[in-house]
């Protein structure tokens, strides 16, 4: 498929990369209302972004990456919610509110000999069918009271363990 004649053909025989986009752009509707001159302008300055991209070493293929690289894993904390007793999966039928606090997070440093060793020997390919974790999970070290509610039969109930009171890796 050649370049429409508006699209600068050093523009793209420099960018092979853009090619391909430059041409999607340019054979949608979005442009047909455009005048000739307006498409090589903006194709003109999308290859200079383009260029500047990566000589400044910002890889527009890498964005997306380097934003997931930048985002700081959050330590093992607790963090909470109001659900109906009816969303904890638990069976119960009641519109009844409850505070459920949940543990999230990542415990990178609580990495110890057995996580190392572990994951070393699961590399090897030794420990075939378990399964099993080479790190810690946080988890609830401790629960809240226990839950008391009324079902929609107004039967009473009280369930333990549910929410988490206190977070740790294990």
């Amino acid at each position: 498929m050649r370049p429409p004649a508006s699209v600068p053909s050093d523009a793209l025989r420099n960018y092979p990369e853009l090619s391909d986009i430059g041409l999607l752009f340019l054979d949608t509707a979005l442009f047909e209302s455009y005048t000739q001159g307006e498409i090589q302008e903006l194709v003109s300055t999308l290859v200079e972004r383009y260029s500047q991209s990566i000589h400044s070493g910002d890889d527009p293929r890498n964005v997306a990456r380097m934003k997931r690289a930048r985002v700081r894993k959050q330590p093992c904390t607790i963090k909470e919610l109001e659900v109906r007793v009816s969303e904890l999966g638990l069976g119960y039928i009641s519109d009844e509110t409850v505070l459920f606090r949940y543990c999230t997070g990542t415990c990178e440093a609580a990495v110890r000999n057995y996580d190392l060793s572990l994951q070393s020997i699961r590399g090897k390919k030794k420990i075939k069918k378990d399964k099993v974790r080479a790190k810690p999970c946080c988890r609830p070290l401790t629960y809240d009271d226990d839950i008391s509610f009324l079902d929609a039969k107004n039967h009473y109930h009280t369930i333990k363990e549910v929410s988490a009171k206190d977070c740790g890796c294990v």
